[in-house]
């Protein structure tokens, strides 16, 4: 029978990334495809936020190829690695706003960098994105200082959706929010999904986040942590197979208890 899978739109072959002595990522080999909803989870210092930097091509990989619809980025000139970047929304994990620009310049400033769009066109767009994300016509003029934590990270998205991208990348999307503001990105992410062809990769310790978004997970380990010959995948695979995980590691962290981790801490009070 035909394979009717698509062919990946990213693919990570082979992925190292060292920083000094650190190695944060060893030989990872990993496929995204298209529309995939793919939620990335694991402990801090796992390499989560390095994925992300790695697939938009902010970082570039000590060993391996990162692969962009089957064309290696770090080939890329920079000329054609800025059109790359242009269809990669990314929200930071604190929206990294501009703190000298409101809400509506913020908003807009992918578009005026990108160039080709009139003024008329450039509110246009502003003004459904900012809808889109919940956020009323008044909060344009706002400065992001005059913002709550929650309302940033709607801006951010917004930004991240001016260019309608192929892929958006969220690193942390809900970090320091309210349950009930939390819901309200998780939603946000659905819609954009709902409303558009988009791959979404969300690195996240949320796993409400996981249970409502994802349509695939993957579970990365640290490093430091792994003997040689082992993989810092332990999971790959649907959200409702987490909790049945032969690894121990994946059941530990779904379960949040701390178990046998508390023997490695250390009391180095003199």
């Amino acid at each position: 029978m035909p394979d009717d899978t698509p062919p990946p739109i990213v693919s990570l072959r082979n992925v190292g990334m060292r920083f000094g002595a650190q190695q944060v990522i060893h030989d990872l080999t990993l496929d995204i495809f298209p529309q995939d909803t793919l939620c990335v989870i694991g402990e801090s210092g796992c390499g989560k936020t390095v994925l992300l930097k790695l697939i938009v091509g902010l970082l570039k990989p000590t060993e391996g190829d990162v692969l962009f619809e089957g064309k290696s980025i770090q080939s890329l000139s920079e000329r054609d690695l800025t059109k790359l970047r242009l269809r990669v929304g990314f929200l930071f994990q604190q929206a990294a706003l501009f703190d000298s620009l409101n809400v509506f310049d913020n908003v807009a400033f992918g578009l005026r960098a990108k160039g080709g769009f009139a003024d008329a066109d450039v509110s246009r767009i502003v003004r459904e994105r900012v809808l889109e994300v919940g956020l009323p016509a008044s909060a344009e003029p706002k400065m992001p200082m005059e913002l709550s934590g929650g309302m940033r990270k709607r801006v951010g998205l917004a930004r991240a959706l001016a260019l309608d991208p192929d892929v958006m990348l969220y690193d942390e999307p809900t970090t320091g929010l309210d349950p009930i503001m939390t819901d309200v990105i998780n939603e946000l992410i659905l819609r954009t999904r709902a409303r558009r062809p988009v791959t979404s990769v969300i690195v996240t310790h949320e796993l409400r986040t996981v249970e409502k978004c994802a349509s695939r997970v993957v579970m990365l380990y640290p490093r430091s942590r792994l003997a040689p010959h082992e993989t810092q995948l332990l999971y790959d695979g649907p959200p409702m197979g987490l909790p049945q995980s032969p690894d121990a590691r994946v059941r530990q962290f779904v379960e949040g208890e701390a178990r046998d981790r508390l023997t490695e801490l250390r009391d180095d009070t003199p």
